[in-house]
């Protein structure tokens, strides 16, 4: 028999009398605990205490943002030395075989960011975003300091050092090295990779609690924020690079962790500074309430008048505020619709508040448009391959080509420095924003940049094939061609540059903004979990295309051969701008039916 909703008494929820108290009392309970003095989105200290003026006159902004950008450095810093360098350890050092070499870096790269829910939830259920950053780079730390070991010890590595030269390596016949060695440098690899999944999603969260809650200045603590990314990034692919080629692997993943571990001290230096927000419980559990609501409701009227929150301005979700309801996604207010004859003020298995239901629109709302960013990170991941396969082939004049991935990165250090002074304001002229464009615009800007940049990889590579073959380098793929730069290869770099910084510092922005309060971190894990998916495509991609591509039989290699004149990388950059361009009207579909919970000021700021 079907139940039919009626509507709530309105002062059973803001009635003060002992019998209505006790049950709101009870309802907040299933909720994840008391709810704060100040509306559960209040500023507390570590010990979850309050804070009152004088501590938050002395405590937060810059100065103890300056302390959680150092950590990012460092970690980024660790996280790319160890994407560029981790190949050609494991292909020189312990006789791995190139493709597999690469697919166990794939590998790394694509679990420590898609991991990255575990840190996120661990975050908003239950250790707060301090704890989980404490907790998960010391043992980033200590996965570092394993790699050192192994980079330093013999008897951690591959047997027949000496006895195997460059053409052996090629061929594979180099001793391989024991398994329980093999075991020990996945243990270490993949213990970096779970310290980065906790840190990731929440250190730029962490950093934004910093201010107040709707500041002006977050956009620019966002920009900061990249910047630290990218000066990391670019202490790897130019200090890392000298270490290694100088000193040895030993000193380049000592400095590493040398790195890490005095990034670890300047976070926990930091402590007395930082602000802290309540974690709300588990945020999984509430999304699955609502989920088990409303399938028990699917059958019985749904009315905005019988929609049930508790009475007052606080909210039953601890670490949040009240959410206003929506219209969009309304098969899931039925979790909220009080039922005539059952009690179920005290089961959120049966009865949600409208914040806990709108908690979850709004989680379902991020996630297409984090996910039209896989494909930036697909592109992201093949340019570190396959450019710098391009690169061999060309006049680097001097520089290494394990640093030709730089230049990305001085992009991104150009466009930070110039975007207040330069593309903000001729950006306000033409779209009026007060930030000169939102942050889905900047998302779209972003991934507009990135189909031109493998259109443009797809056009170079095919003039680049083309000399190779009229001047006799066929069969030299590892032979620089004297005539032909290497610096052609910046176009796509400096594009593919601005396109990360345009849409992943807006999507860090986009998600910290517009999640829930006791979400932040989960939702800030969106961006790492669609970078994750992207290593993991990209490799998927490259397998279908080496096997439908290629066929060793009848003498036809693949489009991506280890000889990259003899293969058709421009086929496969064409193919990477023809996805990019579905994916980028996917995103302009999803962009344009976008409603912003968070509305952007009025008026520019300085």
């Amino acid at each position: 028999m079907d139940h039919h909703p009626i509507p709530a008494d309105e002062n059973e929820m803001t009635s003060t009398s002992p019998q209505m108290q006790m049950r709101r009392n009870k309802l907040s309970s299933h909720f994840q605990g008391d709810i704060d003095d100040d509306g559960g989105v209040g500023v507390v200290d570590i010990r979850g205490s309050p804070m009152g003026s004088a501590e938050l006159a002395r405590t937060g902004g810059w100065v103890a943002a300056v302390f959680i950008f150092g950590n990012e450095m460092a970690e980024r810093m660790a996280y790319y030395g160890l994407s560029l360098n981790m190949v050609i350890f494991m292909f020189n050092v312990m006789h791995r075989p190139f493709a597999a070499s690469a697919n166990a870096v794939n590998n790394f790269l694509g679990i420590s960011q898609a991991s990255s829910l575990l840190g996120g939830f661990l975050a908003d259920a239950y250790l707060g975003r301090y704890w989980t950053i404490a907790a998960f780079t010391t043992l980033y730390l200590l996965g570092l300091v394993a790699l050192t070991l192994c980079a330093t010890m013999p008897a951690l590595q591959a047997p027949g050092q000496d006895e195997c030269d460059g053409f052996a390596k090629l061929l594979g016949k180099c001793q391989q090295p024991h398994p329980w060695q093999m075991a020990y440098l996945y243990a270490a690899l993949y213990t970096t990779a779970l310290g980065a999944a906790g840190i990731r999603p929440c250190v730029s969260s962490f950093g934004a609690d910093q201010f107040e809650e709707r500041s002006p200045v977050l956009d620019r603590f966002f920009n900061l924020f990249y910047l630290a990314v990218t000066v990391g990034a670019i202490a790897a692919f130019t200090l890392l690079v000298y270490v290694q080629r100088n000193h040895g692997w030993a000193a380049a993943f000592g400095a590493l962790a040398l790195a890490m571990a005095a990034s670890n001290a300047l976070f926990f230096m930091g402590t007395p500074l930082y602000r802290h927000r309540v974690p709300g419980g588990s945020p999984l559990t509430r999304v699955a309430q609502v989920l088990v609501a409303a399938y028990r409701k699917r059958h019985i009227k749904h009315t905005t008048d019988l929609l049930y929150e508790v009475g007052g301005a606080k909210s039953a979700v601890r670490g949040s505020g009240k959410i206003e309801h929506t219209e969009e996604l309304r098969w899931l207010d039925k979790a909220a619709v009080r039922v005539e004859g059952q009690e179920e003020i005290n089961n959120p298995w049966r009865l949600c508040t409208v914040t806990q239901v709108e908690e979850v629109k709004i989680l379902v709302r991020l996630a297409p448009v984090s996910a039209c960013t896989v494909m930036l990170s697909v592109v992201l991941t093949e340019f570190l391959t396959l450019s710098v396969q391009q690169a061999y082939t060309l006049n680097t004049r001097g520089l290494p080509v394990a640093c030709m991935p730089v230049f990305p990165c001085l992009a991104i250090l150009l466009l930070l420095a110039l975007y207040y002074r330069a593309f903000a304001p001729l950006a306000r002229r033409l779209t009026g924003h007060p930030h000169g464009a939102s942050q889905l615009q900047r998302l779209g800007l972003g991934l507009l940049l990135s189909t031109l940049s493998v259109a443009w990889a797809g056009l170079f590579e095919r003039y680049r094939r083309a000399y190779a073959i009229r001047h006799g380098f066929l069969p030299l793929f590892l032979t620089p061609m004297p005539g032909l730069s290497a610096y052609w290869l910046l176009i796509q770099y400096c594009l593919i540059g601005l396109a990360e910084v345009f849409c992943l510092v807006a999507l860090l922005e986009f998600l910290y903004q517009e999640a829930p309060d006791a979400m932040r971190s989960l939702a800030s894990a969106y961006a790492a979990l669609a970078g994750g998916l992207g290593c993991f495509l990209a490799t998927a991609i490259n397998t279908a295309v080496d096997s439908i591509t290629g066929d060793i039989d009848a003498g036809r290699p693949s489009w991506l051969a280890q000889n990259i004149n003899v293969g058709k990388f421009d086929y496969f950059y064409w193919l990477l701008a023809v996805l990019s361009t579905i994916n980028l009207i996917v995103f302009i579909y999803f962009a344009k039916a976008y409603k912003y919970r968070i509305k952007p000021p009025t008026t520019p700021h300085n």
